[in-house]
């Protein structure tokens, strides 16, 4: 059984309200405390290749050899671009952790997908399978393929500073760099 300490986690460039078209993401791979590698690509924005291009840039990755997880801070990447973790685990042979710094609003979520988005309704099905997020170590998860347990421990091992993993909150600043020329640090 793993350890947990090796993880990429993945956030998107921040964009404009009215943006259409591709979007960069980026990845950072971690191990424990330090940061190892930057991954980046593009996912379109409500659209649907995210969990194809997380999938690529895990498989890609020169650090793939050494990974035990794959991060997400929530399921959707560019606006509501749902990723299907449960065929990212599947396809990587990784489990997936999703952080939420808070509960979401699940009803809100759901009545936006299904009146303002296209192929709403397959996506919304895909967070459902999720089942609902849950406390731990003071954040929200979903897992696919990992007990509480071990996310507890990775949760453990990946986080330094605050409440969000490093692979999160590193990717996170990057893309704000990247997509707004500087970084903020709230992740």
């Amino acid at each position: 059984m793993p350890a947990f300490t090796h993880a990429i986690g993945f956030d998107d460039v921040p964009f404009g309200r009215q943006h259409r078209g591709d979007v960069r993401i980026i990845g950072t791979v971690w191990a424990r405390t330090t940061l190892h590698g930057v991954v980046s690509g593009k996912v379109r924005r409500d659209g649907r290749n995210s969990t194809s291009e997380l999938a690529r840039l895990t498989g890609e990755s020169l650090f793939r050899p050494h990974l035990h997880l794959i991060l997400l801070q929530g399921v959707a990447l560019a606006g509501f671009n749902v990723v299907d973790a449960y065929q990212l685990s599947e396809v990587t042979r990784l489990p997936v952790l999703i952080v939420a710094r808070r509960e979401p609003n699940m009803d809100r979520i759901r009545a936006a997908l299904l009146e303002q988005v296209p192929g709403g309704k397959r996506k919304w099905k895909l967070i459902e399978k999720l089942g609902p997020m849950e406390p731990l170590r003071e954040v929200w998860v979903q897992r696919v393929n990992i007990s509480e347990k071990d996310a507890g421990v990775a949760l453990h091992h990946l986080t330094l500073t605050g409440n969000i993993p490093e692979p999160l909150r590193s990717a996170h600043l990057i893309a704000g760099g990247v997509g707004t020329g500087h970084s903020r640090g709230r992740t």
